[in-house]
């Protein structure tokens, strides 16, 4: 496609092993199909919103529609940026970095999704970490957060390898039970003594702007 009118099309992040990007249609029925082919067990609930609860075929129309308000939604001083994650050329997932105020907190958070048939091969740090040097290497993040259920290990152990440190408890309310969760935080420097994973960014002068950045 052209992205003469949404130049946040040509954003492309890239890392040893993935690319990251704005999915055009294509892509996006492409990752679609990645939640209606699960990205976590049956039996467990690892996010807060429980939109994987309904049925296969509603899960990949609302990844759609998700993304696409993404787009119509956006403002300089509200932004969600879903990006497909793409391993050896296939969607697997997706990462999202998330802002409101940027100009003015310089406080970006994470949030991402990976097909179950990909997890524990690394590809959740690796796209994180792509996320996490376009926030402070592309549009100069003071910090960056996150937050995940006590007992979400994988998740907890990605944020780890990356730098994160804890920021506290909060409790959220999940199928009408608490949920404790864990606040994890980092601020610029502690990215720069812990960043190990290569990431190279191609098409964020033509869309600076649209961050507040």
């Amino acid at each position: 496609m052209k992205p003469q009118h949404w130049p946040l099309y040509r954003l492309r992040l890239r890392t040893p092993r993935l690319e990251l990007r704005l999915p055009d249609l294509e892509l996006l029925d492409d990752l679609a199909s990645v939640a209606v082919g699960g990205v976590h067990a049956p039996g467990e609930m690892p996010f807060t919103v429980p939109w994987t609860d309904v049925p296969p075929e509603e899960r990949g129309r609302a990844v759609l529609q998700h993304v696409l308000s993404t787009v119509a939604d956006w403002s300089v001083r509200d932004w969600a940026l879903s990006l497909a994650v793409l391993y050896e050329g296939r969607v697997v997932g997706r990462q999202d970095l998330t802002a409101e105020d940027f100009a003015v907190t310089g406080q970006v958070s994470t949030g991402s999704r990976l097909g179950l048939a990909h997890q524990g091969r690394g590809i959740g740090t690796e796209m994180r970490a792509a996320a996490l040097h376009l926030a402070f290497a592309g549009l100069g993040a003071r910090t960056a957060v996150s937050a995940t259920m006590t007992d979400n290990p994988r998740s907890l152990g990605v944020s780890r390898r990356l730098g994160y440190l804890p920021d506290g408890l909060t409790v959220a309310a999940v199928r009408g039970v608490p949920v404790t969760l864990q606040r994890l935080r980092m601020d610029r420097a502690r990215w720069e003594e812990c960043r190990s994973i290569e990431v190279t960014v191609e098409g964020l002068e033509g869309c600076r702007g649209e961050f507040g950045a």
